[in-house]
């Protein structure tokens, strides 16, 4: 992948991934997100898949064959009488040319998300975006599949069965 590539992406998931710092003492064993106020389970990251440090998001993987990347972030501050288009577009105001392909309001793990599928620029590098934002008990979820929009649709399995398998814990469960 060039450079410039590969920096695009990271660009683009630090825009994305909103605010969630990656404070002292989170811990991610592979399936289970322990952070400051947050905590998720989510499945064994698809075969082909590498975990990725990526600062401001909690969980990150890249699927290198592809050039595609799956972030998870949540963050507990206040921001759950935003509304959830209000919360899916704050994702994307640094990017230009957003165009919204489908947008819909569906159950997700007990609740009501923002499930938005998308195409949008970074300094003129386009992407496709599949994301879902969540709302529960006071926190905020974003998952996100960020893609080349060519080759989109080559993950949208592996990125389907992280959302499917994606479960919010109280942050004191063990």
């Amino acid at each position: 992948m060039r450079p410039l590539s590969r920096l695009s992406i990271l660009l683009a998931l630090l825009t994305v991934g909103c605010v969630l710092a990656a404070c002292g003492g989170a811990t991610f064993n592979g399936t289970v997100y322990r952070g400051e106020d947050v905590a998720f389970r989510i499945p064994q990251a698809p075969p082909g898949w590498q975990q990725i440090e990526v600062s401001h998001t909690a969980v990150a993987f890249r699927d290198e064959a592809n050039m595609a990347t799956i972030a998870i972030n949540g963050r507990c501050r206040g921001e759950d009488d935003v509304p959830l288009a209000a919360l899916t577009q704050h994702l994307f105001l640094q990017f230009s040319e957003r165009e919204i392909l489908s947008q819909e309001v569906v159950p997700f793990d007990g609740r009501e998300a923002m499930h938005t599928v998308l195409q949008a620029k970074l300094d003129g590098v386009a992407k496709k975006f599949d994301v879902w934002v969540l709302k529960k008990d006071g926190c905020v979820y974003d998952l996100l599949l960020v893609a080349h929009p060519a080759r989109f649709e080559a993950d949208l399995e592996a990125f389907g069965r992280i959302v499917r398998g994606f479960a919010t814990l109280s942050t004191n469960d063990s």
